[in-house]
């Protein structure tokens, strides 16, 4: 089985992998990456979960600033803690979370880990204005040097930086 299926490999650098993969993995297991590995392993970022300071303030900041749908809100008594879950067009993105007392992360200077949460917008201007609007104040446009995209940041109430990306 294995034969046959070196035989059908496109490439030399296919043959190699597999080669590789049976020294490493062993028959059973190389048979089971090989049905496996043609298909996708992830399909899409599912959500990204936030901690905020003080869950009613970007509760409203999320929902009324942002323009995001309430999929799900609970209260986690154990844990004394909100979840709240929040949806961009249909598409569940962000899972919003309070707990008592959570420790600042520092945003600036950049530091290790989650650096931001990015949107893509058709009119920057139209989402800056409306940030303004809503009393967040919007850095200056920036031109993605490999891109040639325009962008901005704003930040959320605990100052998690939150770019807008245009399309």
């Amino acid at each position: 089985m294995i034969s046959l299926d070196l035989l059908k490999a496109k490439t030399i650098l296919d043959i190699i992998i597999k080669f590789v993969l049976l020294i490493l993995y062993g028959v059973h297991n190389t048979i089971y990456i090989l049905i496996k590995l043609p298909h996708k392993l992830m399909n899409k970022v599912h959500h990204t979960a936030i901690i905020c300071s003080n869950y009613e303030i970007s509760k409203q900041f999320y929902i009324d600033v942002l323009g995001l749908e309430i999929i799900r809100e609970v209260y986690r008594e154990e844990r004394q803690s909100y979840k709240l879950d929040l949806a961009l067009n249909g598409e569940y993105i962000i899972e919003l979370f309070s707990f008592p007392n959570p420790p600042q992360r520092p945003s600036r200077p950049e530091a290790c880990g989650l650096r931001h949460v990015a949107f893509e917008v058709d009119d920057l201007e139209l989402i800056i204005a409306h940030c303004k609007n809503n009393n967040v104040i919007a850095e200056p446009i920036r031109v993605d040097e490999f891109t040639n995209k325009r962008f901005t940041f704003i930040s959320d109430p605990d100052d998690l930086p939150i770019e807008f990306y245009e399309k």
